[in-house]
């Protein structure tokens, strides 16, 4: 059942500026009343809304960080950020399609495209084309550089051949960064990042996934077969996609962080309506202490989370150092998001086991948190290697 969200905790405003505060509105808005009525046909269909694509070009979120010569918004990354956690508030599978879009795809190519690329691909972006990220491999999960995808040099391109699993955003895109190796043997030194278009010879999209949550998001499989890449289009230099891919996992995982906050504070806000409304022993339930304390505790974890992830995306853009700041949020967010939808649930009762209500589908969608962009056993790695060093 579709309902709109009401106001029940939100950060204060002197946590952004006016031009942040505006473009959180705006998309706020916007996401009530147009994604709101498509969630439960987006789940059960298991694909995003086509209708809903071009309307996020047109809103400027799929270019927030783009600069204006370049037809973005110009924003910054801390924008970006608070934008997924408005989307993901009532659709995390819209906001993890904008997220990809923005924090993997358009920042690798702000930062290692060269000034031709930029030129080539940063309109169309910023415009009318979807960008995937392409790392993951079957035999390459939280081992990412033992990925086999080769490439050879063929004269006047790169020839790529091999398969990526579960690559977000794929069944939509236009625009590809793939890793591959010029040589297994070489590990993370051999693997170079390339900008490899929809239509190109020896490319196509395989299986789509049959996914727990965040069905709406496309999760596929990419297959090259001798496909044949331009030379010019080596995303920063041969051997460095080691250092591309890390540098750029590490802002994701603050994008991520703040998908699952959005995802908390949509269980948050549907249970407080639901509380205030139901009643028992001729009471809302919301009148009991027991229910109270629980909401309470949630409210508590949840501005927790949304002062780690704010704090990341502002040390990214100050230059700060920032990646054990994007772990902790990546690792606390993914968890909060869990447990707060789960006790939406149970304050639902038997309502919230059932699709009727939207907390079902939000408990779904939050378990993927603790898998991608790095699982929360890497996050613990990261966090312990920078306390321990």
């Amino acid at each position: 059942m579709a309902v709109m969200l009401p106001e029940i905790s939100r950060p204060p405003l002197t946590i952004l500026t006016e031009e942040e505060r505006l473009f959180r509105d705006t998309v706020r808005s916007w996401a009530e009343e147009t994604i709101t009525p498509r969630i439960h046909a987006m789940d059960a269909a298991a694909r995003l809304d086509p209708e809903l694509i071009p309307q996020l070009f047109e809103l400027g979120v799929m270019g927030i960080e783009i600069p204006e010569r370049w037809g973005g918004a110009g924003a910054s990354f801390f924008t970006s950020v608070v934008v997924v956690e408005e989307l993901s508030r009532i659709d995390p599978s819209v906001g993890v399609f904008v997220d990809v879009q923005n924090t993997l795809v358009n920042n690798a190519l702000l930062r290692w495209a060269s000034e031709e690329q930029k030129a080539r691909y940063l309109p169309r972006l910023a415009s009318d084309t979807v960008g995937a990220y392409a790392l993951s491999e079957a035999g390459s999960g939280s081992d990412a550089f033992a990925l086999q995808t080769r490439a050879r040099d063929d004269g006047d391109a790169w020839v790529l051949d091999g398969r990526k699993l579960w690559i977000t955003n794929g069944a939509e895109a236009g625009l590809y960064i793939i890793f591959a190796t010029l040589d297994p043997a070489a590990g993370y030194r051999g693997i170079t990042a390339f900008l490899v278009e929809r239509d190109t010879p020896g490319f196509a999209v395989g299986k789509k996934e049959d996914k727990l949550g965040i069905r709406a998001s496309s999760t596929v499989e990419l297959i090259l077969d001798g496909c044949r890449v331009p030379k010019d289009n080596v995303l920063g230099e041969i051997g460095k996609g080691y250092k591309i891919a890390i540098e750029t996992l590490n802002e994701g995982r603050i994008g991520i962080g703040a998908q699952m906050l959005g995802l908390a504070q949509g269980a948050l806000d549907h249970t407080v309506r639901y509380a205030r409304e139901r009643e028992q022993f001729g009471h809302a339930i919301a009148e009991f202490q027991g229910v109270q304390f629980q909401l309470a505790e949630m409210r508590t974890e949840l501005e927790a989370t949304r002062l780690m992830v704010y704090n990341a995306a502002r040390l990214k853009d100050a230059g700060q150092p920032f990646i054990v700041e994007a772990a902790m949020a990546k690792l606390f967010a993914s968890q909060v998001a869990q447990r707060i939808a789960s006790r939406a649930i149970d304050l639902f009762g038997g309502y919230g086991f059932t699709k009727e209500y939207p907390v079902e589908k939000l408990y779904r969608d939050a378990k993927i948190g603790t898998i991608y962009e790095g699982t929360s056993n890497m996050q613990l790695q990261t966090i312990a290697k920078f306390m321990l060093r």
